[in-house]
């Protein structure tokens, strides 16, 4: 261990997050001196994935506004932290702790996302097991029927003419936009939304397309917008998105999902390639960084002992931004499969293994929607027979109660299919999450480069805009030789089978 503070390191990672752990995979075929720490004892940082005895552990370090060793101007992205678990939970089927995998970034990525693409040209896709994220429904609390009050949404030209929810005209109205946003910035469709860019989509869908109420429900639901306010150039660029992914990697579904907790799983998996390209991990071990390097290297303290040296350090901004975005989320285990919202909805696709429940905000509240990201025991998070349920929505005094509500509703609505009884939820982790300053910072100073990556984006899908930081950061390391062209494309290591690498890794 002494041995390694001897030689002065290419760059230090702080933080196995997913942007850290992406660069690491960039950085696995560089032949850079590379030392990736971690404070917390797992991967993953703000992404990560927590069994049951873990996730009551976090959530009782994220209890209050501050952490208590911080000033009040210092406050964590996370906050406001419970875990709850029922009363008679074991008797009532509450599994093992390890048997539960709670993601803290349960994002969906779509298809056409440029992070499946550097998965795949680097070959790390091999080492991940990607699931399909299935129907998008609409809850409707006006309607009487509890049964019917999940709609689900159509996403295709097949889907809109064989629903049987949307009436005729309806259905040409909603092809008309459907056709129009499949082409929407091309020179003939263009000035049809030109100089109302930062109009609302819902105006505009009811202006130019005709659609009603409820169609404008099922479009803006797509937008997986929490704060409700969508613009129309936004808008129409996520649409296009949905569309335009649904049918790439297979009929049926427009996004993927990773088996085993989703981003964390990807930061791991891109962690273990950093670990075979030489790289050195070290998890439960802390950096006391200087806040100003006074040499031509910077040193670190590490907690293990340690002092090392490096020219590069690259780390994470964890504190909130004032006034910054803040949700509220809930994570529920329930004691029942809810194999109705996972039904195979056009013939050849592959069973889902996540389905998206939007809850529209109402036209009088100043609330926003709440979106609820329910995922099958396929995905690993939980045992079979159980359901894990992700619900989301912007923090406002009523958030939490609201959340709670509607999870109840949820239960409701899809508990006549499911049998006679409603399902019961055995164990919650309620938090609080902020943003950090959004640009990644770098400074430099007598020969030394501090580089800082933003906190990870709140957004319900993977946001591409994360992967220009990592990219600049391999940049900063690589140096002169940084070659765009051969960025994130790697060839399969000789030697190397699947999954030999974990021993490397583990």
């Amino acid at each position: 261990m002494e041995s390694l503070g001897n030689e002065p390191w290419d760059v230090v990672i702080c933080g196995t997050g997913l942007q850290q752990s992406l660069l690491a995979l960039a950085l696995s075929r560089s032949k850079k001196r590379i030392l990736h720490l971690d404070p917390n004892d797992y991967y993953g940082e703000n992404e990560a994935a927590f069994s049951l005895q873990e996730a009551d552990g976090w959530a009782a370090t994220h209890t209050g506004l501050i952490a208590a060793e911080e000033s009040s101007s210092r406050q964590n992205i996370f906050k406001n932290a419970s875990a709850w678990r029922h009363p008679e939970a074991t008797n009532l089927g509450l599994s093992f702790p390890r048997a539960y995998s709670l993601a803290l970034a349960p994002q969906i990525i779509h298809t056409r996302s440029k992070l499946i693409e550097q998965l795949v040209s680097s070959r790390a896709y091999k080492q991940v097991e990607f699931l399909a994220v299935g129907s998008f429904f609409v809850y409707n609390a006006e309607s009487n029927d509890v049964s019917s009050r999940l709609a689900r949404i159509p996403s295709s030209r097949e889907d809109v003419f064989s629903t049987q929810s949307i009436p005729a005209r309806s259905k040409r109205s909603l092809m008309k936009f459907l056709k129009f946003v499949i082409d929407y910035n091309s020179e003939e469709q263009r000035p049809l939304w030109q100089g109302r860019e930062q109009k609302s989509l819902a105006e505009f869908l009811g202006s130019e397309f005709k659609l009603d109420e409820n169609l404008k429900k099922y479009i803006l639901a797509l937008t997986l917008t929490l704060d409700g306010r969508v613009t129309v150039v936004d808008g129409l660029a996520i649409i296009h998105r949905h569309l335009t992914s649904m049918g790439l990697f297979g009929p049926g579904f427009c996004a993927l999902y990773p088996k085993w907790g989703g981003s964390s799983e990807i930061a791991q998996v891109a962690c273990r390639a950093g670990a075979v390209g030489g790289g050195i991990y070290m998890l439960d071990t802390k950096a006391d960084i200087p806040d100003e390097p006074s040499a031509s290297e910077i040193s670190l303290d590490l907690s293990n002992g340690l002092s090392i040296r490096t020219t590069k350090l690259v780390t994470s901004q964890n504190e909130a931004a004032p006034d910054s975005q803040t949700i509220t989320r809930l994570v529920a285990v329930v004691n029942s499969p809810l194999k109705s919202l996972f039904e195979v909805n056009i013939e050849g696709a592959p069973t889902p293994a996540v389905a998206v429940v939007a809850f529209p905000s109402g036209s009088e509240s100043s609330d926003g929607p709440i979106y609820a990201s329910v995922h099958s025991s396929d995905t690993g998070e939980c045992p079979k027979g159980q359901s894990v349920i992700y619900l989301t929505t912007p923090s406002t005094p009523r958030a939490a109660q609201r959340l709670e509500s509607n999870l109840d509703n949820l239960l409701a609505a899809v508990s006549p299919a499911e049998g006679s009884t409603t399902p019961i939820c055995l164990y919650k982790l309620q938090y609080e999450q902020s943003l950090s300053a959004r640009e990644a910072s770098s400074t430099a100073r007598n020969g030394v480069t501090i580089f800082t990556f933003p906190s990870p984006s709140l957004s319900l899908a993977f946001d591409d805009k994360c992967l220009s930081a990592v990219k600049d950061a391999w940049k900063l390391v690589i140096g002169e030789d940084a070659s765009e062209d051969e960025y994130m494309i790697f060839q399969d290591r000789e030697g190397v089978a699947d999954d030999d690498d974990d021993d490397a890794y583990d």
